[in-house]
């Protein structure tokens, strides 16, 4: 009989014609998923030339959650060469945008055995970093046999998330027992990593307290707040997902504020002409931050909207926004991250769905820096309280801060459990 992982990876094999279809169904609306493909299957055509300290960051929220944790690598090994594995072509162009050639970036393989025991031959990483929830059953057993010690760090796991693995406890179990160490960003977190099979779960919180906002990004956010109107009060709707502009576009007809100004960012670059074409359908004149990086000058009066068509700019558009929605929260995507809102010092306003970030959006709430709202009428109305009544709206500006400040610290946490790890990894040196 099959043990869980066997049958895991003969399940894996069935499905291998239907990656290559959605790989082509992705790249409809993002040709990039055609390029490099054949990392996805462990052919690498560069290497790294120095010992490898390798981190998984899957898309774009967990590439800028690492930013702090791989300033403090580097600094701490500047001898080795860090390398990021990513799943997305998002994530990798946010991870060439934050760093450049200060570090490496391919595509993880898929979890097929030859695959990453070809990516662990290949880069030969003294350790490993997974971060967030990434549980790839057959890359975890392959780090085991081959003696990379393999964490998983800032980890969350929501109750939705953690039925799933249990459907699968026996495959679960082993897996998160084959992790040298686990960390996760809240106790609840830890809690059902244990209960499916994590040993001595440390709590270190959310790495994305950490992140200072880059200056450079906040003096963007200054001059794109006076190209927007001085003047004019500006919404900002961040990384907001399928079917959510709509609600917010209905949403704002019930908003009177002269002189208001919309500026939405879409969590997916390739829904930029899906946006587009829906601010044409409602008649609203708007223009592309592009076009306006083009021509630069103060965008018109009757302009009621910007459409964020860039990428790796948010913190800009927080520092030039007097008040933030975190989008995949009025739909049940589960929410966004909205603790860099709040570290750039802006308001925030949440939906009812925030399952993915629960505690950073309870604390915030509790500290008085975000506000949850049921629906987009909800949203409606305490826009227009909030931009309506300055002082309420500097007092949640003020209380972003303290916020921020008091939830720091999971990067030294973090670094404490790597150190541990390294030491003996670099035996092997």
């Amino acid at each position: 009989m099959l043990n869980p992982r066997s049958f895991y990876t003969f399940m894996l094999w069935l499905l291998l014609p239907y990656i290559f279809l959605r790989l082509l169904w992705r790249a409809r609306r993002q040709p990039e998923y055609l390029h490099h493909i054949g990392e996805r299957f462990g052919f690498y055509p560069v290497s790294s030339g120095k010992p490898v300290i390798w981190l998984h960051t899957v898309s774009v929220g967990e590439t800028r959650a690492a930013q702090s944790l791989i300033a403090r690598l580097r600094a701490a090994y500047p001898d080795h060469r860090i390398l990021l594995t990513h799943t997305t072509p998002t994530g990798r162009a946010a991870g060439e945008q934050l760093y450049g050639d200060g570090v490496q970036r391919v595509y993880l393989p898929y979890d097929y055995p030859f695959a990453v025991n070809r990516f662990l031959r290949h880069f030969k990483p003294q350790f490993g970093i997974l971060m967030e929830t990434e549980i790839w059953f057959n890359l975890i057993h392959a780090c085991r046999v081959t003696g990379v010690p393999l964490l998983l760090l800032n980890a969350r796991l929501s109750e939705k998330s953690a039925r799933g693995y249990a459907r699968f406890a026996r495959l679960t179990r082993d897996a998160l027992g084959e992790l040298a160490a686990v960390a996760a960003q809240t106790a609840d977190a830890a809690a059902r990593l244990s209960v499916l099979g994590a040993k001595d779960v440390a709590v270190t919180g959310n790495l994305k307290f950490d992140i200072e906002p880059p200056p450079a990004m906040l003096e963007l956010g200054r001059r794109l707040h006076e190209q927007f109107g001085a003047a004019r009060r500006v919404f900002l709707a961040a990384s907001t997902r399928d079917g959510e502009e709509a609600l917010l576009l209905d949403a704002l007809q019930q908003v009177h504020i002269p002189g208001l100004l919309l500026v939405v960012v879409p969590r997916h670059p390739q829904r930029f002409a899906e946006v587009a074409a829906l601010l044409e359908q409602r008649g609203i004149p708007f223009r592309r931050r592009s076009e306006i990086e083009r021509q630069g000058g103060t965008i018109a009066q009757e302009t009621s909207a910007v459409l964020g068509d860039s990428m790796g700019e948010m913190f800009a558009y927080y520092a030039a926004a007097d008040l933030a929605f975190i989008g995949g929260s009025l739909l049940p995507y589960g929410g966004q991250n909205l603790i860099e809102a709040c570290a750039a010092g802006t308001p925030v306003l949440v939906g009812p769905y925030t399952h993915n970030f629960a505690e950073a959006t309870r604390l915030a709430v509790a500290a008085g820096a975000a506000m949850q709202v049921r629906d987009g009428g909800g949203l409606a109305m305490e826009l227009q309280r909030l931009l309506d009544n300055p002082e309420a709206l500097r007092e949640m500006h003020s209380r972003c801060a303290g916020f921020v400040e008091s939830n720091r610290g999971a990067t030294d946490k973090s670094l404490q459990i790597i150190a541990s790890f390294s030491k003996k990894s670099f035996l092997r040196l």
